[in-house]
């Protein structure tokens, strides 16, 4: 049986890295009001802590986050075997974390505390009203160096809506994301997740055509079922040692998979698995003069 699901320690996070711990445990705690300038505050204070970022992170017993993979939508337009035929270029025992539904607290900041712990960046799939109910969580992701990713605006089964509603759901996703980041970094999200992978060709040629990357799965825990933390890491962690890389897909609105992240990151790690993070590539146009326009990958942690 795995160990309890309990985060690894590190006594030095306790006097180089006080600021971003207790910055975490306050957003873990806080039970946030809409507007609220405190919680805006731990947000900025958040992002403002190098230590949130893989690359800057101080402890050599940390996972860390392996890489960062450029992913152009001409090269990868759609990725995820369980939807798609081709997935991303990861090696032997390379990881992508992906998170679908937030932002919802209190799990998605314990979610975020724990990746912090571990300086490991992930992607969020945001539903668009949770990232207008809660802005400043989007703004702590983008600040802690997570991608965002849209998940619709209400997460509905796209096929079976008319194009037009269909259209005007990832539509307004989008726009909720932009509105949450502002004015952090707009036109980030880049990637799309279906609810339920429920696809039409009409949705995938358009996203394409707008060069957003979509994101289907290799594996997941199947956490959107009842179960115990410790049911959660054993499923994930069989199915991760069948296939040995992959996109995973969480969802930081459960609570059963918020307090089971901490171990799987320690499995991870112990296993000698690496954390790729994945970010979109720029609309050309956004490109400075004579920058590279092939997918690229990027050493994170030097290794």
């Amino acid at each position: 049986m795995p160990p309890a699901l309990q985060p690894p320690h590190h006594p030095e996070a306790e006097t180089t890295q006080l600021p971003l711990v207790e910055t975490m445990k306050r957003l873990m705690k806080w039970k946030p009001r809409k507007n609220s300038l405190q919680y805006l505050l731990l947000a900025i204070c958040l992002m403002a802590s190098p230590a949130a970022h893989g690359a800057d992170c101080p402890r050599p017993g940390a996972l860390g986050t392996s890489r960062t993979l450029v992913v152009d939508a001409n090269a990868y337009p759609r990725v995820g075997l369980k939807s798609f035929p081709q997935t991303l270029p990861l090696a032997d025992k390379e990881v992508v974390l992906t998170f679908d539904d937030g932002p919802l607290p209190p799990t998605t900041n314990k979610i975020l505390a724990a990746l912090a712990s571990e300086c490991v960046q992930a992607t969020f799939f945001v539903v668009g009203r949770n990232a207008k109910s809660y802005p400043q969580i989007v703004k702590a992701e983008i600040g802690a160096g997570h991608s965002i990713g849209n998940h619709t605006w209400s997460h509905p089964m796209l096929n079976h809506l008319d194009e037009a509603h269909a259209l005007a759901e990832i539509n307004k996703g989008f726009a909720a994301d932009d509105a949450a980041l502002r004015p952090l970094k707009p036109d980030t999200a880049r990637f799309f997740r279906f609810p339920y992978f429920a696809s039409t060709p009409a949705l995938l040629a358009d996203l394409q055509s707008r060069g957003v990357v979509v994101f289907g799965a290799d594996l997941w825990a199947s956490d959107w079922l009842p179960m115990t933390p410790q049911q959660e890491f054993e499923l994930l962690t069989q199915r991760l040692s069948r296939i040995r890389k992959g996109i995973i897909l969480l969802h930081d609105t459960k609570i059963h998979t918020a307090a089971m992240l901490p171990a799987f990151l320690h499995y991870l790690k112990t296993n000698g698995y690496k954390v790729v993070h994945v970010v979109p590539r720029p609309p050309a146009s956004a490109l400075p003069e004579g920058a590279p326009t092939d997918t690229t990958s990027q050493s994170r942690t030097g290794d």
